[in-house]
């Protein structure tokens, strides 16, 4: 980012990476796969659009929190995949840090309602996967140095 005003962009999350495409965090993975993804021959939307949508998605996910652990769910790895289709509709695979936390029947509705709040968004369905499984090694940097887990 320029100026601590700026929304961050997609593309902050996967710079600084490894030549070889080793990451280390999955969030960047995450983001890196829906840019890589292929848009689908004839898709209504342009690229640019749903960089937009992937950029405030983000955005929108990371406000939400496990409310035991003081990082965002982002940060920590818990989403593996965000799909769009050409209706606007999003689909996202998450995860929890442990298949017993607390808050596993809350969490997910959390990011609904982030993720429905982007503009231009349509319906939005969240999928909690345990597969495969969360681990430490998920979390990218950030999380890690405010967990002091380095």
């Amino acid at each position: 980012m320029n100026n601590m005003n700026d929304d961050p962009k997609v593309s902050e999350f996967i710079q600084d990476k490894p030549a070889d495409g080793a990451m280390p965090d999955a969030c960047a993975e995450t983001v890196q796969s829906v840019r890589k993804t292929p848009a689908e021959p004839g898709s209504s939307l342009p690229p640019e659009e749903i960089e937009r949508l992937t950029n405030d998605m983000v955005l929108a996910i990371k406000t939400v929190y496990d409310p035991e652990i003081p990082v965002d769910i982002y940060e920590l790895g818990l989403i593996y995949k965000i799909d769009v289709d050409d209706d606007r509709n999003i689909e996202v695979d998450m995860t929890l840090t442990a298949p017993g936390c607390p808050v596993a029947g809350d969490m997910p509705i959390w990011v609904e309602n982030a993720v429905s709040s982007v503009e231009g968004v349509g319906n939005v369905k969240v999928n909690l996967v345990f597969d495969p499984p969360w681990d430490p090694s998920r979390m990218s940097e950030e999380a890690q140095l405010a967990l002091n887990m380095f």
